[in-house]
């Protein structure tokens, strides 16, 4: 880990670690299903279930970023990526952050055609028919998440500080050829990387400290994202408790080329963020401050996500701030 992954802090930016897990399921992916007869494909990220940061990575730390597939149905395939943390100087290793991914590969040939993805071999009926399970609950989420283009409002020109207007964020990216595959479609760890630079900026306004992203829901892959487009990362705080915050992130799309200049929602997910000291300790979260009774709907929605998450970390023995 080099500066230029890290903030000023020396943390490097989850955004970094996200793009290399992405990396490691795109590699194992695409080797996975070359090694059948048939058009060479390249495998496309479609869907991120929640990504735990476990403990934050410095500069100068090694990351050792391994991935596995775990489940294969006839058109996707699901990888579990863990990252680990060396210290160069003293030998010890830590499991940093780990996440779940599912892939789809699109022939090199056609990129409308879906390939079938070869089987791979369980240790147990058990393993195979957990794998299914968890494929049938991703499939069935996927399905009810719709794309859709929804308005995001500017945030007024003198916002009062710790309320949603005076922390959210925007940023403005080009595609270029090297932003993406070789399907000409953007990378999905170069959106990952963009979707938490922008709730960096949203968590550091907010609480004006060092912050570290602690967690990320599930990341849905709405619609692709082709070279030449312009996309537009919105970040924008929902709930905050008392030392976490979480953010909402959408990735809207229009095109410079295409006449129509057509806008869509490419990508949505919510990032968790905690503020740290001097340390890296956790520091106390400041309160938002609701404006409107949207913003009181969003926190309300916030707070049950929130407290599903804490239930689920405290059920895997694991703290919640």
């Amino acid at each position: 880990m080099c500066p230029d992954d890290a903030n000023i802090a020396g943390n490097v930016h989850g955004g970094i670690i996200l793009k290399m897990i992405e990396d490691a399921g795109c590699i194992v992916g695409t080797r996975h299903c070359n090694t059948q007869d048939g058009d060479h494909c390249v495998a496309a990220l479609v869907r991120v279930e929640k990504t735990e940061f476990l403990c934050p990575m410095f500069i100068g730390e090694i990351a050792h970023v391994s991935a596995e597939i775990t489940y294969t149905s006839k058109h996707s395939l699901e990888v579990q990526v863990k990252v680990i943390a060396e210290n160069i100087l003293t030998g010890v290793k830590k499991l940093a952050s780990k996440a779940v991914l599912w892939y789809v590969p699109f022939s090199m040939e056609n990129v409308e055609k879906i390939m079938e993805v070869p089987p791979i071999k369980y240790t147990s009926e058990e393993q195979e028919k957990e794998g299914r399970k968890r494929y049938e609950a991703q499939k069935a989420e996927r399905l009810e998440t719709k794309a859709k283009l929804e308005h995001v409002l500017s945030p007024p020109s003198n916002p009062e500080q710790y309320t949603v207007g005076f922390s959210q964020s925007s940023l403005i990216h080009l595609v270029g050829l090297t932003d993406c595959t070789l399907h000409s479609y953007v990378q999905g760890g170069l959106t990952m990387n963009l979707m938490d630079k922008v709730a960096g900026i949203v968590a550091a306004r907010h609480c004006n400290t060092n912050i570290v992203t602690a967690a990320v829901d599930a990341i849905n892959f709405h619609r692709k994202i082709k070279k030449g487009c312009v996309v537009t990362v919105t970040g924008r705080l929902t709930f905050t408790s008392d030392k976490s915050m979480e953010i909402e992130v959408f990735v809207d799309v229009c095109s410079l080329m295409n006449t129509e200049k057509e806008n869509y929602r490419a990508v949505s997910a919510f990032f968790t963020f905690i503020s740290l000291d001097k340390d890296n300790k956790s520091l106390p979260v400041p309160p938002l401050k609701i404006v409107g009774e949207e913003e009181q709907k969003q926190f309300d929605e916030g707070k049950v996500r929130y407290l599903q998450r804490k239930t689920k970390r405290l059920a895997g023995g694991e703290r919640l701030q």
